[in-house]
């Protein structure tokens, strides 16, 4: 049984549009990919199906062998962890250690432990000299690991991340490149959402292609 299995999938908007069309894959929970395609291929929406935030027109999502739409939406939250394309979307904090640690205290987590823990995230992300910056201060790059780092504190068994390197120059693409080998030496899967073939084969264990609504 594999951590996150798409059956048939086939998702169409209401008014008929297809996006996909008779999408089958398997994904291990350390298991890293590369999830590659045109703008508008469908790849967010792929994304959002294996989250439980879109229900598939035909087929069925499955998250440790149980449909994922039978999880809470903070049960799945708890096993995969979503990085959106713009991070700014996904913060509200006064500054980035708070933003860090926000979650750790709705997981039962005491002051001690989200001390320590939004400690490992600022060093693990090399944002210790901005634990007491506005988020919407950082720089692009500094958005993607305080975004990444935030949804990574609480431990989540797989992460989605859905383009973290769009407005990146080279040097920052760079940066997040060797973060996210750091990710994948802590034994944490991903499904890496880009458009750079290059940069996803570099980090992936296997790549896919979206192309007409279909992995190819």
């Amino acid at each position: 049984m594999s951590y996150i299995e798409l059956e048939n999938v086939s998702f169409n908007w209401p008014r008929g549009e297809r996006v996909l069309a008779g999408i089958n894959l398997e994904i291990e929970k350390q298991e890293t990919l590369a999830l590659v395609g045109a703008n508008g291929s469908g790849k967010t929406t792929l994304a959002r199906l294996i989250l439980g935030l879109l229900q598939p027109s035909r087929g069925r999502v499955m998250l440790e062998g149980k449909p994922v739409g039978d999880y809470t939406l903070a049960a799945r939250g708890r096993k995969v962890g979503y990085v959106l394309q713009n991070p700014e979307q996904q913060f509200f904090a006064q500054d980035s250690a708070e933003e860090i640690g926000f979650a750790l205290r709705y997981r039962g987590y005491t002051p001690e432990q989200i001390e320590v823990r939004v400690a490992e995230m600022l060093k693990l992300f090399e944002l210790e000299d901005y634990a007491a910056t506005f988020p919407f201060h950082l720089s692009q790059g500094e958005k993607q690991r305080l975004a990444l780092a935030a949804v990574m504190a609480p431990g989540p068994d797989f992460l989605i991340l859905d383009e973290p390197i769009t407005g990146l120059d080279w040097l920052r693409k760079k940066r997040l490149g060797t973060i996210l080998e750091r990710v994948r030496a802590e034994g944490i899967g991903f499904l890496l959402i880009c458009h750079d073939r290059e940069f996803g084969l570099g980090l992936a264990d296997r790549q896919l292609t979206l192309e007409g609504g279909r992995l190819v």
